[in-house]
């Protein structure tokens, strides 16, 4: 998947700004941004429902929008609202789905029987897909998502509705799939879904602000994050807040989390800024997160990229 100087104006509003992405074969690409940062308006360009404003995209070396219709053959697209028949059973929603693809008569039956083996549904082909739990709707989302073995998987915030065990068990699905050769991209709100992906891509207002694996992403902001415990963690929040090339503090358990501009984060000059305020603290460095990346990359200048 190729996409370079990608546009979307709805009137005056722009809601993509300029986007050029790679997502090599095989991969799990993740999506991350603020709500209204442009994810969804991107992966549906993407996919051929709606057509650019400006710029190239080329999918499965199929030019779009161009070719939307021939790629729609090799793709599967999954939302976060479930968007399956609730009337229907599980069985009939994927036999459905399977002739909606196309799949041949004789193969339609044996390829629903390996998905409901292979997502757990089995015992619940009878049930009414209304009925089902949010993880087992789920399960079966992807089953129809993937009914037609596409090449390409594009998920829109799949795991909104769901508890941590059934997030898990999802992405080891993914895993599979990619491990089988299909490429996805997922768009996702959870930090803890974006470190599986292989790379990530952050859009803010409609830019793309920072593109890499998530090891690359953490590694740019190396001496810039700093844990400060405290007995008074409530104030020393406060106070750091007030100190120069600060940019985020955010308390996680006991320890506060700080995250520094370029060229700031010196744990001494942070701990005698605390002390200058009357408040006794350790400060130290640590590991940087995707939340800190997510931080850092959204709070940029407009046009800078993390």
């Amino acid at each position: 998947m190729r996409a370079r100087g990608l546009v979307k104006r709805f009137g005056a509003f722009t809601a993509v700004d300029g986007i050029d992405l790679d997502v090599p074969r095989a991969r799990i690409h993740g999506f991350l941004g603020p709500n209204g940062s442009g994810k969804s308006t991107t992966i549906r360009m993407l996919c051929g429902l709606l057509t650019p404003s400006a710029g190239e995209i080329e999918v499965l070396g199929l030019s779009i929008p161009r070719q939307a219709e021939e790629l729609r053959r090799h793709i599967g697209y999954m939302t976060q609202r479930f968007s399956l028949y609730e009337d229907l059973s599980v069985r009939e929603n994927l036999m459905f789905l399977a002739t909606v693809q196309g799949l041949p008569r004789a193969g339609r039956a044996p390829r629903v029987e390996e998905l409901l083996q292979a997502y757990g549904l089995g015992d619940l082909q009878r049930q009414l897909a209304g009925t089902l739990s949010g993880g087992q709707k789920q399960r079966l989302a992807l089953a129809g998502a993937v009914v037609h073995a596409p090449q390409l998987l594009l998920l829109d915030e799949p795991t909104s509705a769901v508890d941590p065990e059934s997030r898990r068990d999802f992405w080891e699905k993914l895993f599979d799939l990619a491990d089988a050769g299909t490429t996805l991209l997922v768009s996702t709100h959870y930090m803890d879904e974006a470190e599986r992906c292989h790379r990530i891509a952050i859009l803010d207002r409609g830019r793309l602000v920072a593109d890499g694996s998530p090891a690359e992403l953490t590694g740019r902001l190396q001496g810039r994050t700093l844990g400060v415990r405290s007995d008074a963690l409530r104030q020393a929040q406060k106070r750091l807040h007030a100190i120069e090339g600060v940019l985020s503090v955010a308390q996680v358990g006991n320890e506060l989390r700080v995250l520094c501009a370029p060229g700031s984060g010196d744990p001494g000059a942070v701990a005698a800024a605390l002390r200058h305020g009357g408040l006794q603290a350790e400060v130290e460095r640590i590991a940087p997160s995707l939340e800190d990346v997510f931080v850092a990359a959204t709070r940029r200048e407009e046009g800078a990229a993390a």
